[in-house]
């Protein structure tokens, strides 16, 4: 338990020092050393400390107060356009720039970044002279202006100061139109709510005149109901035949009799 302990303590502080060792402030870093005082203001005022603080990996080509001074009195948006093109987005220090290879090399600077650089304006040309490395814009005929002095700071591979004897301005920084604003994108009219929906009303029922009553025909005796006659109600039933037939014989037998009692009657 002891042991996981230990080994989580030891990769929170190497996470602490890794992370402190990458955070840099420029403004307390210049902040050291008043003859950067009027650089340093500039850097705030205009809001590239900010910017410079966002990077990870970056060289300052600082002025001091004395050669400062040309800039200082510039519209803030012309300075930083200016000092923004002494921001190397890469980390140089005197080590570095004295084993350059190359006699004259291209840097990026965060003046490029911007987005609003024109041509090779956001690009540095360093170059090894015989009097030592001097700096110049990059833009076509632009001559190497300023030399390096010293170096003031150094973090690596993070953060690099060094002083430069003349500000670097590319030919036309100051000249340029700033870009428009970007155009505001609409916002969306929110949808209109949907319309309560409200019950449709009945038809209302059509007015229908009573018909007047129909008078029912005065309702006479109901004749009784005679069944029809049929051909063998009058006919004798079966049964009945025989019986006629045989009262009819004793007639004819009774008046034989009768007659022949007459006869002897007479007889005598």
């Amino acid at each position: 338990m002891d042991s996981k302990v230990s080994s989580l303590l030891f990769i929170a502080i190497l996470f602490l020092l890794s992370s402190t060792s990458t955070a840099f402030n420029i403004t307390k870093i210049l902040a050291q050393y008043p003859e950067f005082a009027s650089f340093n203001d500039l850097l705030a005022q205009s809001g590239l400390a900010q910017e410079i603080n966002g990077r990870e990996t970056i060289t300052v080509l600082a002025l001091d107060n004395g050669s400062i001074d040309g800039l200082s009195g510039r519209p803030v948006d012309i300075a930083k356009r200016i000092l923004s093109a002494h921001v190397i987005l890469d980390y140089y220090d005197q080590i570095k720039l004295s084993k350059l290879q190359k006699a004259s090399t291209i840097v990026t600077t965060l003046f490029q970044a911007s987005g609003i650089a024109d041509d090779r304006q956001g690009f540095l040309n360093v170059s090894k002279t015989a009097e030592g490395i001097k700096f110049g814009s990059a833009m076509k005929g632009a001559p190497l202006v300023a030399s390096l002095v010293k170096s003031v700071y150094a973090q690596p591979y993070n953060i690099s100061v060094l002083q430069v004897s003349e500000p670097i301005e590319a030919p036309g920084i100051e000249n340029m139109t700033p870009p428009p604003p970007p155009a505001a994108v609409p916002k969306k009219a929110p949808a209109p709510a949907p319309a309560a929906k409200t019950p449709s009303k009945a038809p209302a029922p059509s007015k229908v005149e009573p018909s007047p009553p129909t008078e029912s025909p005065t309702e006479g005796p109901v004749a009784p109901d005679v069944p029809a006659a049929s051909p063998l109600a009058d006919a004798p039933l079966a049964d009945e035949v025989p019986a006629k037939a045989a009262s009819s014989q004793m007639h004819v037998g009774g008046a034989v009799v009768v007659v022949g009692l007459l006869a002897c009657m007479v007889g005598f």
